[in-house]
């Protein structure tokens, strides 16, 4: 088994730091003192995400896309989750269910989204529905040629600044049916109910939305009615996946910066890295570190040699569940090492602190992973995580 990774992933991952540390990190203080960046940095951040070529990494280069693949797509995610106040929400990903959009659908929608002319959020969670989907309440009722799209999404992330949607509903209010809707922002009926604040700092914001009656023509059908769940599955993959990367991106960093501090705070006249309460501390977060690493770059490492999609959404809900809850040991333990100064929000480790708590519940809650992996172990015995080839 040859476990070296390829000078052109590396090139993507090295590309990747650069702009995190060029054009992320800089942001960071200020996002966190004022909550948000100014429209003119938004766009200046937007066109450089085009011009280093990181735009779309998801989505396939006929589409307007960079054609990465898993493995190089988690190099990147993994750099870029170094930055705090989730900055790297910045590079964009199109929703990966727009790639089984029909021509028109892609003109209007995937191709500018690729290219930085649009964006789009997912809307899916509801006050009553999350975990379970067929909770949905927000409906679209076939009526005189036209779907009528009623309801409420609440937690759409990125939804302010996004221009479009992809709304998770039930065609006639039956769970049977659920569909993926493209919808504008500017159509008649929706609208922002509000915008809850959240104990991360997050470049974007997390806004409700209100869809009161909103007409929408059948070709905003995504995917074709009834086919909503299995895309959205697609979707929570994409999504597991890029946060495990994130996740070792963010431990990686908290990591170093701990370390470091170690060598140089002295206390009764040694280093505090020389006091085996600290150094068994930097060991456990490496054991982490590296444990996390192998087990993500080995599920991004699968996918591109084609395995079974069933075996990817099985392992992406284990690869999600270790990421999030090791990253919050790892840095819950470099906070620990910096002390004070770990808790002061001018410090990168207690602003990840925050940021990597939420990566337990969203996309699927460590519970509902648990969930899902225990359901394949029934269906399916210990194989999907025992016998790896």
């Amino acid at each position: 088994m040859d476990l070296r990774i390829s000078d052109q992933d590396l090139a993507w991952k090295a590309k990747a730091k650069d702009f995190a540390e060029r054009y992320l990190f800089p942001h960071e203080e200020e996002l966190e003192a004022n909550g948000r960046l100014p429209a003119e940095t938004l766009a200046r951040l937007r066109r450089a995400v085009v011009e280093q070529g990181l735009n779309a990494i998801n989505h396939d280069k006929e589409d307007g896309g960079q054609g990465l693949s898993q493995l190089q797509q988690t190099l990147v995610n993994e750099e870029v989750g170094k930055a705090t106040g989730t900055l790297w929400a910045i590079l964009w990903h199109p929703p990966i269910p727009l790639k089984h959009g029909t021509l028109r659908q892609k003109q209007a929608y995937l191709v500018p989204s690729c290219r930085g002319e649009r964006r789009a959020s997912y809307a899916i969670t509801e006050a009553g529905a999350g975990s379970d989907p067929r909770l949905v309440a927000t409906r679209a009722d076939y009526i005189n040629g036209k779907y009528i799209l009623s309801g409420e999404k609440w937690f759409v992330t990125t939804g302010d600044y996004a221009d479009y949607l992809v709304v998770h509903a039930h065609v006639d209010g039956d769970p049977d049916k659920p569909t993926l809707f493209l919808v504008d922002k500017d159509l008649p009926g929706v609208r922002i109910k509000r915008m809850p604040k959240f104990m991360h700092t997050y470049v974007f914001g997390h806004p409700e939305f209100v869809f009161d009656a909103v007409e929408l023509e059948p070709w905003r059908v995504l995917g074709g009615v009834g086919a909503g769940l299995e895309l959205t599955k697609d979707w929570f993959v994409e999504a597991r996946l890029q946060i495990a990367a994130n996740c070792l991106g963010a431990s990686i960093r908290a990591a170093e910066i701990a370390n470091k501090w170690a060598s140089e705070r002295v206390q009764f006249g040694r280093a505090i890295r020389d006091f085996q309460a600290i150094e068994f501390m930097l060991a456990d977060m490496a054991v982490d570190i590296m444990a996390m690493k192998s087990l993500v770059y080995r599920a991004a490492w699968e996918i591109d040699q084609g395995i079974d999609r069933k075996l990817v959404h099985a392992r992406a809900s284990a690869v999600k569940l270790y990421a999030s809850e090791t990253a919050g040991r790892v840095v819950d333990r470099a906070l620990q090492i910096l002390g004070g100064r770990g808790y002061m929000r001018e410090n990168p480790v207690e602003r990840l602190y925050r940021d990597i708590r939420v990566d337990r519940i969203w996309e699927g809650t460590s519970e509902i992973q648990r969930a899902i992996i225990g359901g394949q172990i029934k269906k399916r015995g210990l194989a999907p995580y025992t016998d790896w080839m």
